[in-house]
């Protein structure tokens, strides 16, 4: 038990160095944009509710669900300051050990977190303790480890998922699969991606300003709508999921 604490503390403590060094630079001199902007608005919009209660998980400075009614986890601080400077009920935070009771929340959102996460298990059963039964939980992952690139690790990513295991570990959790699409906003050119890397290694304040004030407005900009299907999607050539699961009693099916 020791060791496992040891150990839990050990990667917690890499995650939080590793948000330190990349993520915090780039919240610090980034600005706020609404979850209105995003494609995924239409989708959030049709699952919120009142009375309800929400939670969003590492939204750093793009939220996804409304500000207004929401409880925020971040890792970061520049990003907790500026979500609470806009209204927002923030708090600092890790995936691993929210600290919330269990079965509080109606809607849970985690875009682009377990992959960073060494015990993506420890995060998943995270996720489930504090969603209510039928709860709604949204989730995006990369897929396929055979796609995994220098960007993956550059950014900090501890894996990407093959789909079918990626179905299994999240039915261990409790969380049934109603809903997915193609997900993501990172580019297709490897040569683009390479350059970013190189600029954002050393000419890092070049690198964040063109990124917070050109990249990301035309990326939001032209996001494609996202095309929901049931269950899992024909994941063949697809980088990165959006899944809309459901928080169901895992006794009560088995």
């Amino acid at each position: 038990m020791k060791n496992t604490a040891a150990s839990t503390v050990s990667n917690d403590l890499e995650l939080i160095e590793a948000n330190r060094q990349f993520y915090d630079p780039l919240w610090t001199d980034a600005r706020l944009v609404s979850p209105e902007r995003f494609n995924t608005w239409p989708l959030v919009s049709s699952l919120i509710s009142q009375p309800q209660t929400r939670l969003e998980i590492a939204p750093g400075l793009r939220p996804r669900l409304p500000i207004e009614g929401t409880h925020f986890v971040d890792i970061s601080a520049p990003a907790v300051a500026k979500l609470q400077a806009h209204g927002a009920n923030a708090m600092q935070g890790l995936v691993s050990a929210l600290p919330f009771e269990d079965g509080i929340f109606d809607l849970v959102c985690a875009f682009d977190i377990v992959e960073h996460v060494d015990d993506d298990d420890g995060a998943l059963s995270e996720l489930s303790r504090v969603a209510a039964p039928g709860a709604t939980l949204l989730l995006s992952v990369p897929l396929h480890p055979s796609q995994w690139t220098a960007f993956d690790e550059f950014v900090g990513h501890c894996r990407r998922y093959e789909p079918q295991s990626l179905v299994a570990k999240l039915a261990k959790y409790g969380f049934e699969i109603e809903q997915s699409a193609v997900y993501g906003m990172q580019p297709k050119s490897s040569r683009l991606l390479d350059l970013g890397m190189w600029f954002l290694t050393h000419r890092r304040e070049r690198a964040l300003w063109w990124y917070n004030n050109v990249f990301m407005p035309m990326g939001v900009r032209f996001q494609k709508k996202l095309t929901l299907v049931a269950g899992m999607i024909d994941a063949e050539g697809v980088d990165e999921v959006l899944l809309v699961c459901r928080k169901i009693n895992i006794a009560s099916k088995a």
